[in-house]
C-alpha cells in the first residue's frame, strides 16, 4: 500500500492554489439567494441559518425571513414570538433568539460591527460567523474555518491536526492559505469546495481545481457515526369550529421554551388507529410520531387557535409538520 506524502503548500504553491480555487469558484459556485449580498445583516442572517441546517432547507426560509424582516432595524423592532414564528421549522431556536438580540444590540449602538472581534461581541456570534461576515461584507483579511474547510485543509496538507491545539492549527493554516486581496470570495470558495467536491468519503478529485496541489487524493475512511436512538412520541389532536388546541411549552424548558405544540400524551387506545403517523429526527434521536384524535379539555397553558392563523404562532417544527401532514393548514 502506497504511503501518502505529507506536504506544506508554501511559497509559489499558495499563489497557484488561490488563483485556481478562485477561478473555479467564479465558474462553479451555486446560485444561492445570499450569494453576492453586501448588506452585512443579510450575510449574518444567512450564516446563522446555515449553522446545523442544510443549504436546501435554508434557501427558501432565508428568502421569506428577509422579506419579512428586510433590515436589521425591522428585526430589532419585531416581537420575539413573531421572530420565532418566522424561524419555525429551522430548529435550534436559540439561534433565532440570539439573532433577534444581536439586531437589538446593533441598532442600540447605531452601527453594524465591521471587524471580527467586534462582531464576536454580539449574542450567539462565534469566531466562524464573525469572520465570515467581516470578510464577505467588509473585506477584512481573515480566514474562516468550518467542517468543510477543515476537510479541505486535511487533504491539501495531508496532515490532520490533533491534540489540544488542533483548532488553533486549522485557523493558522487557513490564514496562511487565505487570499488577502479577496478574502470573502476565497472563504466562500473554500467552503464551496468542501461542500461540492472535497466530500467526506468519496471526494470528486477529478473535478477538483487544486488536485495537483493536494497531498491526499482519493477516498478516505468514513468516520464511525454514533448509533442513533429510537423513540416514540404521541400527541393529541383536538379540533373545534375550525380551531386546534395547542399547548405552550414552559418558559423554563431547556428545549424550545415558549414554543407552541400539540398536547403530548402517553399513548392512546391501542385498538384505535392514529390519525397520522410520521417520522421526525432531532439531533441524535429518530422519532416515530403518532397523532391521535382527541376531545382533550383545555388546560391553563392551552389555547384554541384558528387553523387559518396557526402559523403566526411560534410552532415547533414537529407541530408544523403534523398540521401540514393532516392537510389542515
Amino acid at each position: 500500500m502506497a504511503v501518502a506524502h505529507q506536504r506544506d503548500v508554501a511559497g509559489r504553491d499558495k499563489a497557484v492554489f488561490r488563483r485556481l480555487l478562485l477561478a473555479w469558484y467564479q465558474e462553479s459556485q451555486r446560485k444561492l439567494p445570499w450569494r453576492g449580498a453586501t448588506d452585512p445583516y443579510h450575510i449574518l442572517v444567512s450564516e446563522i441559518m446555515l449553522q446545523q441546517t442544510r443549504v436546501a432547507v435554508v434557501e427558501e426560509r432565508y428568502k421569506k425571513f428577509i422579506a419579512q424582516f428586510p433590515s436589521v432595524e425591522r428585526l430589532a423592532r419585531a416581537k420575539e414570538a413573531t421572530v420565532l414564528a418566522a424561524w419555525s421549522g429551522l430548529g435550534y431556536y436559540r439561534r433565532a433568539r440570539n439573532l433577534h438580540a444581536a439586531a437589538k444590540e446593533i441598532v442600540r449602538h447605531g452601527a453594524f460591527p465591521r471587524t471580527t472581534p467586534e462582531l464576536m461581541e454580539l449574542p450567539g456570534v462565534g469566531r466562524y460567523t464573525a469572520a465570515a461576515v467581516a470578510s464577505i461584507a467588509f473585506g477584512e483579511p481573515v480566514a474562516v474555518v468550518d467542517g468543510n474547510v477543515k476537510r479541505v485543509i486535511d487533504r491539501v496538507v495531508n496532515r490532520e491536526p490533533s491534540g489540544s491545539n488542533a483548532e488553533k492549527h486549522y485557523w493558522e493554516i487557513a490564514g496562511q492559505l487565505l487570499d488577502r486581496q479577496s478574502p470573502g470570495d476565497f472563504n466562500q470558495a473554500m467552503m464551496e469546495l468542501g461542500a461540492l467536491v472535497c466530500l467526506p468519503a468519496q471526494p470528486l478529485c477529478r473535478a477538483c481545481p487544486v488536485a495537483d496541489l493536494c497531498g491526499a487524493r482519493g477516498p478516505t475512511e468514513k468516520a464511525n457515526r454514533p448509533t442513533r436512538l429510537k423513540a416514540e412520541l404521541h400527541y393529541a389532536l383536538a379540533r373545534r369550529n375550525g380551531s386546534v388546541l395547542l399547548r405552550q411549552r414552559k418558559k423554563q424548558s431547556s428545549l424550545m421554551p415558549g414554543m407552541w405544540e400539540l398536547p403530548e400524551i402517553k399513548g392512546q387506545n391501542e385498538g384505535k388507529l392514529p390519525l397520522l403517523k410520521l417520522r421526525h429526527a432531532i439531533t441524535t434521536t429518530d422519532y416515530t410520531v403518532f397523532v391521535h384524535d382527541s376531545n382533550n379539555r383545555k388546560r391553563t397553558a392551552d389555547r384554541w387557535v384558528p387553523l387559518r392563523s396557526v402559523h403566526r404562532l411560534p410552532l415547533t417544527g414537529l407541530t408544523r409538520k403534523i398540521i401540514r401532514g393532516l392537510g389542515d393548514a
